[in-house]
């Protein structure tokens, strides 16, 4: 029996080795040849994409150039548009001073001499409106603040008949509530000289000299009670021509010692005593009422409290009456601003705020 020939590394045949190597070959070309195919697939793309990109950019600027064409086509026109008037008035104004140069050389000395006579009439006459307005007064009170303040601008201060509601509770005395609390306790004399206190009064004396002189008036103070600050003169128009009744309110007015809470609706309420209802009201205050018709129960009052008593003394105003409101705003009483503002709208009056340092 034959022995079997072994298996060794060298026995393998030539043909096998040269297929295997051109396999070998053959394989790496077709990888090398797939990834070059795929990169310039890829790359066409991109550029076929930027050129898209450059091509819509060109049709955009075309068309901006087209817009930007008749823009200045349109301005062209109207610049001689514009150069065409501008000659025409300078042929008007130079045919106008020529029939003035006209006038001038043929006016005589019996023109002038009528002219010289009426212009002498003239101021006659202005000296003597000047007289009766000294005698009567171009308002019934004079008034002059720290310089050329009088920027209320908006404030509708006309009418047959007005009414100023001054604010006159204890936050009138100072604009932080601490300080309020300290001044309340003090002496009279020094709660009327209170920095805020004396603005509101310098507010209704700066009022009453922008007055109509042919209308009538009344001031009224309010707290927890309403008062007028002339006595016994309750529902009774006063006359602005008569000077010695504002002066006399205006002292009275400064007498008042501010205190106590705030009775808005009291306030309006006292509009219907009048045997004809004002047809301007201006109310100074520096925020929601404290309480209503009654004292309150407790001592403190919340802010959501203070809305529904403001809610319900807005309802005492009588209808088509504009309510002027001048506020200076107190510590603590974010709504009352708002609140306020919303009703000046609503009646069609106005609403303002000054600064410290007004009037």
């Amino acid at each position: 029996m034959a022995r079997k020939r072994g298996f060794t590394t060298f026995s393998l045949s030539f043909l096998d080795i040269m297929s295997c190597g051109f396999g070998a070959v053959a394989l790496i070309f077709l990888i090398i040849k797939h990834d070059v195919d795929t990169k310039i697939e890829t790359e066409n793309e991109l550029l076929l994409a930027e050129v898209s990109m450059l091509e819509e950019e060109v049709e955009f600027g075309k068309e901006g150039l087209v817009r930007a064409r008749n823009t200045l086509s349109e301005i062209d026109d109207s610049l001689a548009q514009a150069k065409g008037l501008a000659r025409r008035i300078l042929e008007d104004i130079e045919a106008v001073q020529g029939k003035i140069i006209e006038l001038d050389d043929s006016a005589n000395d019996t023109d002038l001499n009528k002219l010289k006579e009426d212009l002498e009439k003239l101021e006659e006459e202005r000296k003597k409106l000047l007289i009766e307005r000294e005698r009567l007064g171009e308002s019934a009170l004079g008034y002059k603040g720290d310089g050329d303040r009088q920027y209320l601008t908006g404030l509708k201060l006309g009418g047959a008949r007005i009414l100023i509601l001054l604010d006159a509770s204890a936050s009138m005395l100072d604009d932080k509530i601490v300080n309020v609390i300290r001044r309340r306790n003090m002496s009279d004399d020094v709660k009327r000289k209170s920095d805020k206190w004396q603005r509101a009064l310098r507010t209704v004396e700066w009022l009453s000299a922008q007055f109509p002189e042919q209308s009538r008036y009344q001031i009224y103070t309010f707290n927890t009670d309403v008062q007028p600050v002339v006595p016994n003169t309750d529902g009774e128009w006063l006359q602005i021509s008569e000077g010695a009744d504002l002066r006399d309110a205006i002292k009275g007015m400064r007498s008042t010692i501010p205190g106590g809470g705030t009775s808005l609706e009291k306030a309006f309420q006292a509009i219907h005593a009048f045997p004809t209802l004002p047809d301007n009201i201006i109310l100074i205050t520096d925020g929601l009422p404290t309480q209503g018709l009654s004292k309150p129960k407790e001592r403190t009052v919340t802010g959501a409290q203070r809305m529904r008593l403001f809610n319900r003394a807005v309802e005492e105003i009588p209808n088509g009456i504009p309510v002027n409101v001048i506020l200076a705003p107190m510590e603590g009483d974010p709504m009352a601003a708002s609140a306020f503002w919303r009703l000046a709208g609503y009646t069609q009056g106005s609403f303002m705020s000054p600064s410290k340092d007004w009037p």
